[in-house]
């Protein structure tokens, strides 16, 4: 449909949309997003639009800068001993969270330990934790069991990752995640309302302390310029790039490809490129179902699909898409060719001679997708033509993106579901690297490969370990990569101060209108 045919029909629902907010527009930023997420607890919690959200009220001890390098938030510093097994972190003495109370160590320490044991990624830590105590009222000291050279990344990364929540909060928490009147962060917003598929309104923290230096990434200066942050569920994207015209909204995340040459050139407009890529992934399910532990079924899938007619389908422009096999993007330290002579095969009369090799019986495969993110589900009605035509019987289940969330921490529930990751400074960071992640990958292979790569600080061999580690993914097809995409968001002209984000996290920390 056309960009102005859009606007027609979706501008009264704009409209009306935004009147959850319009009554303080000028002091509010509202940001259209693709619908609700699931919770906004960072530590157990790793879907992105979560993150957006929730990173403007929790911070971490470490933060990344613009370079991808992990800098101090609510840390002032560390010493590591020389053999790299005991990490000693000092830790701001300005920091309040939210309900006014200090942040001291006992705070940290609950809070890494909640997420060490529960968390969606603490585990990758906390496996090589001997132990971890407060060894000062602003210190706390970390042995390991061995050198772990990425621990740092794994504490810059907020999502999924250690957001520090008072201690009342997170002892006795466990894996659920926490209700929403324990929003309690030490960020520049704050927690205020969550009105189901209405909005999630954070507002200024008065008590804010920034950390000290000039803004870099997400490192440095913080400053709270409006009143309230309001996030609106807008699942229709003809609706959002409307509001955005209309001044309904202020910004409008996930926007389809082939609107963007005429965004672009709409001074109505501002586009938003992400800095980094994300990257479209199918998992596949490890733990129940035909798929369990039959590798040569995997393989057989991923024989079938060719990943550059669905590229062209659902982003459209070249520009915004590399069919593309390395877990990192081109330029990236981490890139590597390894294993990906099978990235995009597309041979559907090998894929169903594998199949029945692997002893396939036609039973369906359920294959889960959401329409919240159109280019996982564009993508996905090609791959389940390509599978068919491979022979293979695919169910595609669609949901909304919460109930797909929801229904992949069940294993019985599904075979192969869509998702995507933003771009990470470490592969130890990508989801499939998790052994808790929904697909649940966890062999002998993996553990061996993955306990020297995080054993290891040397960058030279991190590397040619990871490049094995991603042959064994393309050998035992825990996930499938779809590509390269580059997303963007739109904005008012209105919003000064937008910088580039290296990571797919828009913050509006340092922003006003």
């Amino acid at each position: 449909m056309k960009l102005k045919t859009w606007m027609k029909s979706a501008l009264t629902a704009g409209a009306l949309l935004a009147l959850a907010g319009g009554a303080y527009a000028g002091d509010m930023l509202r940001y259209a997003t693709v619908g609700e997420p699931p919770s906004l607890d960072q530590q157990v919690v790793t879907s992105d639009l979560s993150t957006t959200i929730a990173h403007h009220m929790f911070e971490g001890l470490y933060t990344f800068n613009a370079s991808n390098a992990p800098v101090p938030l609510l840390a002032s510093g560390e010493t590591v001993s020389a053999d790299g097994k005991t990490i000693i972190i000092a830790l701001r003495d300005d920091v309040k969270f939210h309900n006014g109370q200090a942040m001291t160590s006992a705070d940290v320490l609950a809070s890494l330990k909640r997420w060490g044991e529960f968390g969606s990624r603490g585990s990758l830590i906390f496996d090589h934790v001997e132990n971890i105590q407060a060894s000062g009222d602003y210190e706390i000291t970390i042995k390991l069991k061995e050198p772990f050279g990425p621990w740092k990344n794994l504490m810059a990364f907020i999502n999924g990752g250690p957001a520090i929540y008072p201690a009342s909060v997170v002892e006795g928490a466990t894996k659920e995640p926490i209700s929403s009147d324990q929003y309690i962060g030490t960020g520049p917003y704050k927690f205020n309302a969550w009105e189901a598929n209405r909005f999630i309104e954070l507002v200024r923290f008065d008590g804010y302390k920034s950390p000290e230096g000039a803004a870099d990434g997400y490192g440095g200066k913080r400053v709270a310029d409006f009143d309230a942050l309001r996030f609106i569920p807008v699942p229709d994207v003809g609706t959002r790039v409307a509001g955005v015209r209309a001044g309904d909204y202020d910004y409008a995340e996930s926007i389809p490809g082939d609107l963007f040459a005429d965004l672009d050139a709409d001074s109505g407009v501002k586009t938003m490129l992400n800095g980094g890529p994300i990257f479209g992934l199918v998992f596949l399910n490890s733990s129940d179902g035909p798929l369990k532990e039959n590798f040569a079924l995997r393989r057989a899938i991923q024989m079938a699909i060719d990943k550059t007619p669905a590229l062209q389908v659902a982003i459209g422009p070249e520009g915004l898409w590399r069919a593309n096999g390395s877990f990192a993007p081109e330029g990236s330290v981490w890139a590597s060719k390894a294993g990906t002579e099978n990235y995009s095969r597309g041979d559907a009369e090998a894929a169903k001679t594998m199949a029945e090799e692997a002893g396939y019986d036609g039973k369906p495969i359920k294959f889960m997708v959401s329409t919240n993110y159109p280019f996982h589900y564009d993508s996905a009605i090609v791959y389940t033509k390509q599978l068919a035509q491979a022979g293979f019987n695919i169910d595609l289940q669609v949901y909304d993106w919460a109930t797909l969330i929801e229904k992949r921490a069940q294993p019985d529930q599904w075979d192969l579901f869509f998702t995507h990751h933003g771009f990470v400074p470490d592969p130890i960071l990508i989801s499939v690297m998790n052994d808790n992640y929904p697909g649940w990958w966890a062999t002998p292979e993996k553990k061996a490969l993955k306990d020297r790569f995080t054993a290891s600080s040397d960058p030279a061999e991190r590397q040619k370990i990871w490049a094995e580690l991603q042959s064994l993914i393309y050998e035992q097809v825990p996930t499938m990569k779809t590509g390269d995409v580059y997303t963007y968001n739109i904005a008012s002209p209105k919003l000064k101060g937008l910088g580039k984000q290296t990571l797919i996290w828009p913050s509006f920390w340092n922003v006003s209108k």
